[in-house]
């Protein structure tokens, strides 16, 4: 699978929930937790749709808790995988509370890293992403930048080598 590709909007999935008293903290906004857990199923199903296999989540990149979200409110998720490597998706997730007049105001982001498996568990290709749009293409340029930084932190990668990321932080050096 990994000759093929994908648009990026193949990836796209969106779920709406309604928050319940059983979501809530004391303080009646959702839980962190609740939301993550939304957060990592729509990012799953993107990632299936994108690869196609059986996803797992590698890793939670960043979450965002910008706005509180409260009982009685209609959320709205939507993820799409920004981009594709070898058997792995990063995949962003943008929450938005629905308001009763239609609108839609952004309350929370996360990346999500996934890894496509086969039969025997073990990692399997995915196919290359294609971006379109300019957000797409923002999201899909700085991902590699996101895995660098990820991967020099983890000790796996030499900072010498991350040139995405260097470009970013030293655009002078030559």
């Amino acid at each position: 699978m990994t000759n093929t590709t994908k648009k990026a909007s193949k990836s796209l999935a969106v779920q709406t929930k309604i928050v319940l008293p059983n979501d809530t903290n004391p303080l009646n906004t959702l839980f962190g937790g609740r939301l993550l857990e939304w957060m990592d199923e729509i990012a799953s199903i993107s990632a299936h749709k994108h690869s196609g296999r059986v996803v797992v989540t590698a890793s939670i990149n960043n979450v965002s808790f910008d706005r509180p979200i409260f009982a009685g409110d209609i959320v709205s998720l939507r993820a799409k995988v920004s981009r594709s490597y070898n058997s792995s998706m990063e995949v962003f997730v943008d929450v938005y509370v629905e308001n009763s007049d239609g609108s839609k105001k952004k309350c929370n982001e996360a990346i999500y890293n996934f890894v496509a498996i086969d039969q025997n568990r073990n990692p399997i290709g995915v196919p290359k992403l294609i971006p379109e749009t300019q957000e797409e293409k923002k999201r899909y340029d700085s991902a590699l930048r996101r895995k660098q930084l990820s991967l020099v932190l983890a000790g796996k990668l030499n900072p010498e080598d991350a040139n995405e990321l260097k470009s970013v932080l030293f655009p002078n050096l030559k």
